[in-house]
């Protein structure tokens, strides 16, 4: 008798130990799309995945998922369309509260405010995601496509945005971030990385964006970023759309034509990239300028390389303030790589890409006092890279 029952009684067993088998929760467009994906997203238990089937969802309110291990998938990014241009709200298309979650294969369209924001949520992955506001520019559009922040192990991998009115693909006060294989077209800023550590970002496309790419550390804000931020092998090209940020964004101060951009960060290096068509700069290096009461910012850019970058037309059209000046004065443009000088020596501006033109200004002095000249860069050994790997599961599941 306990022979023929063996079998039996060890299937109960292994039914007891092991948790229950991870489904496929089906969403297709249609009538009640709203209800229906919510649910789904709600109902949804680790291991999980939601697929929403082609079509065009048009939906009237945010999403959200607070659930841990779940992925989110469509048919592609051009088949499987979430339209919030009927959103009543004005906030993100689809916030993401939870870790171990994978969004990949779906388009969100015209938010009223950021398209997918992810806070808190480590190990994320998002693929061949689209984020985009129909309309073109305008201020009034959602300020951020893809927007983690506050998380540790970050993927961003064949994501396209445009359209955002701050930054289309921007990581914030997080650690270990991969941002590959990306396009950022028609933003104000395309990819930013912000107050946040060990980053990199490699073979993206950013063009015709205000500026391309920004690596900013920012004052008062809870997290401070740790530094170690490589820029390399990115095709950076005719960013020239004007600045459309809504006043009083930190943004609305970058200056139209703007290729990479480093403000305030330390440990960045920027190689290997094809920088050009921007017209005010192909690289800039700056301080920040603005008054700040935080004691223990510092406003200085510090250990910044640049080397072995391709460097084709820049400086024909300085749109930073005395820019036009500047440039008659060297005789119509402006060298590819713009220093403002702040911080002299203890900036330790390395590489070697060059000339650089660098303006020597004080910090918080006017654009009056600076002392314009042509430098060349020290092309010093950089300390070791600060090397870092995500998690294989976050690899695997980015196939």
């Amino acid at each position: 008798m306990l022979r023929l029952c063996a079998p039996a009684a060890f299937a109960c067993a292994m039914l007891v130990a092991t948790p229950a088998l991870a489904k496929d929760i089906i969403v297709e467009a249609g009538p009640n799309a709203q209800e229906r994906l919510q649910s789904a997203l709600l109902d949804a238990k680790p291991g999980d995945t939601v697929r929403i089937g082609a079509g065009r969802f048009e939906l009237t309110d945010g999403l959200s998922l607070d659930v841990g291990g779940v992925t989110v998938r469509g048919a592609g990014p051009l088949r499987t369309v979430l339209s919030f241009k009927g959103q009543l709200g004005a906030g993100e298309g689809l916030l993401v509260t939870s870790d171990d979650v994978v969004l990949r294969d779906f388009a969100v369209e015209d938010s009223k405010g950021d398209g997918i924001k992810s806070k808190g949520a480590d190990r994320i992955v998002y693929k061949n995601i689209r984020v985009e506001w129909t309309g073109g520019p305008k201020a009034t559009n959602g300020a951020y496509g893809v927007y983690p922040v506050e998380s540790s192990d970050v993927l961003i991998d064949g994501v396209t945005v445009m359209g955002a009115s701050d930054a289309g693909i921007y990581v914030g006060q997080s650690n270990r971030i991969i941002v590959r294989n990306s396009v950022a077209k028609y933003n104000v800023a395309g990819i930013e990385i912000e107050n946040s550590g060990f980053a990199e970002v490699t073979n993206n496309l950013a063009t015709h964006n205000t500026g391309g790419i920004l690596v900013f550390d920012l004052p008062a804000l809870p997290n401070r970023g740790a530094g170690w931020v490589n820029v390399t092998g990115n095709k950076v090209v005719d960013n020239d759309t004007p600045n459309f940020a809504p006043p009083g964004n930190i943004v609305a101060t970058v200056p139209t034509g703007t290729g990479v951009l480093v403000m305030a960060e330390n440990d960045v290096t920027v190689t290997a990239n094809d920088l050009s068509g921007n017209g005010t700069a192909n690289i800039m290096v700056v301080a920040y300028r603005k008054p700040f009461e935080d004691k223990g910012y510092d406003p200085y850019p510090r250990n910044i390389r640049l080397a072995g970058n391709k460097h084709g037309r820049a400086g024909f059209a300085p749109a930073m303030p005395g820019g036009a000046l500047l440039a008659r004065m060297l005789g119509g443009t402006l060298p590819p790589v713009f220093w403002d000088g702040t911080g002299g020596d203890q900036v330790k501006l390395t590489g070697d890409d060059g000339p650089v033109l660098t303006l020597a200004l004080a910090l918080g002095a006017p654009l009056d006092t600076a002392k314009p000249q042509l430098i060349k860069l020290d092309n010093e050994i950089p300390p070791p890279w600060q090397t870092f790997k995500l998690p294989a599961s976050m690899e695997a599941a980015a196939k």
